[in-house]
């Protein structure tokens, strides 16, 4: 959540920020949040001043008893009591302005950086790069109609292609479980555990540590990463237990370092992760969600950093470049958009979201979004760092990323690749799978 800090000094450039992401009557939740914060600080100032006066007339009582004067002694008693009732009504004000400042900090989105583009939804979402095209400034997803040629005559759907082969069982998930569960076969299993072990080395090719964190969660992790309150209503909940599963590995690896100080040499920190997603999806329908195209459970490889601020931006950069290279092995046509203030998550400062064209379908896939959150959730998590020469304690920055969701990865991979002997697998792939194209011949 945003600090008091940057909301009291800095009042107008979050105003300004908020109204960028289209936060509905930003002006009057930031004026709320500084009237209570004063209310607070008032009750701070006032409970301060009774302490001192309770202090100081409580050093008067041994003193009036020991000159005789008892009656006088218990009068200032008397004060004493009045000024610790009043006390403990002053705290009672501060502890509830403190909660109601949470509730409403809890409310108020990330502020964008101000590279962050002006719109309101997807369409305005700038193309920033393509493996297809050179981009320009005036490259918005409402007016790109630049598509690959993939030269495949009549090309099937992912869906139909898992049928035709045998990779994936749709059907199958729904008996087990329901829609959104698919069963993977045979040589989609092996494709599937095939990019997961990609996906991992690459990351640590390029540095990350891996972890192999829970998939369940507690209130207090999905509070700190932003999950909650915000987005309870897309994950599963176990109510007996209060936990929760995880949307994305991003909750339980950032949580690590929740109610952490951490030295300023060791930063950045970088961690990779795979784990299964599982994410309600409620109120989605339609042709967007056939087959891969969005599921309840899924496998992804996450990687996260914990960075100072002054390198936080030179991190999401690696962080975009590794996500790009993995899309290049992939031998992929994607884009990379840079998200508008409109279409940015609740707590990201900035967002790029990755694509690649699914030719059956005709259209652009997200497979990975890689966000630099500034100090939004380290906030929340109390994740902090010691600088090295003056040992003053600072808030993290904290990133993330997918590197890369699964599903769509795949979808795009059966339909690109589709030949008359088969579907065709990337290079970079065949020694994790252990074959270079995939038919209707036994695994």
């Amino acid at each position: 959540m945003l600090t008091l800090k940057l909301i009291s000094e800095e009042t107008e450039r979050v105003i300004t920020g908020l109204e960028k992401k289209h936060f509905n009557e930003a002006r009057e939740a930031i004026e709320q949040v500084l009237a209570v914060d004063k209310r607070r600080r008032e009750a701070q100032r006032e409970l301060d001043q009774t302490k001192q006066q309770a202090k100081q007339l409580a050093a008067q009582i041994g003193m009036l008893m020991k000159q005789g004067k008892r009656d006088e002694a218990e009068q200032v008693k008397t004060q004493v009591a009045d000024f610790k009732l009043k006390d403990k009504e002053l705290q009672e004000v501060m502890a509830n302005a403190e909660q109601e400042l949470t509730t409403l900090l809890c409310q108020i989105p990330n502020i964008p950086y101000d590279e962050v583009p002006e719109g309101r939804a997807a369409e305005d979402n700038r193309v920033v790069k393509s493996n297809l095209k050179e981009c320009t400034a005036e490259d918005t997803v409402g007016n790109w109609n630049v598509n690959p040629s993939l030269g495949i005559d009549n090309p099937l759907p992912h869906w139909e292609l898992a049928k035709k082969y045998n990779l994936i069982d749709f059907d199958l998930g729904v008996k087990i479980t329901g829609a959104g569960f698919p069963v993977y076969i045979g040589k989609g299993a092996r494709l599937q555990r095939a990019l997961i072990n990609f996906f991992l080395d690459e990351a640590r090719k390029s540095g990350y540590t891996e972890i192999m964190p829970p998939t369940v969660v507690n209130a207090a992790s999905g509070y700190g990463t932003g999950q909650l309150p915000d987005k309870e209503g897309q994950m599963y909940h176990a109510e007996v237990d209060d936990f929760y599963l995880i949307p994305t590995a991003e909750v339980p690896v950032t949580n690590i370092y929740r109610d952490v100080i951490l030295d300023e040499k060791d930063l950045p920190i970088k961690n990779c992760a795979y784990t299964e997603c599982f994410r309600r999806e409620a109120g989605s329908y339609g042709k967007d969600v056939r087959g891969l195209n969005r599921l309840h459970e899924f496998s992804k490889i996450e990687i996260v950093r914990i960075d100072k601020p002054e390198h936080s931006k030179e991190s999401h950069k690696e962080m975009l470049e590794h996500v790009e290279g993995l899309l290049k092995k992939l031998e992929l046509p994607y884009r990379i958009l840079l998200l508008c203030g409109g279409d940015q998550s609740f707590t990201s400062a900035i967002c790029y979201d990755f694509e690649v064209y699914s030719e059956a379908q005709g259209r652009w896939l997200e497979v990975s979004s890689v966000s630099n959150f500034d100090t939004y959730q380290a906030n929340r998590l109390k994740c902090r760092y010691r600088h090295a020469e003056d040992k003053k304690i600072e808030l993290c920055h904290t990133l993330n990323g997918s590197a890369l969701a699964l599903p769509r990865i795949v979808a795009a991979l059966l339909e690109n690749n589709q030949t008359p002997d088969g579907i065709r697998v990337p290079k970079a792939l065949v020694p994790y799978c252990g074959f270079e194209i995939i038919d209707e011949k036994p695994f």
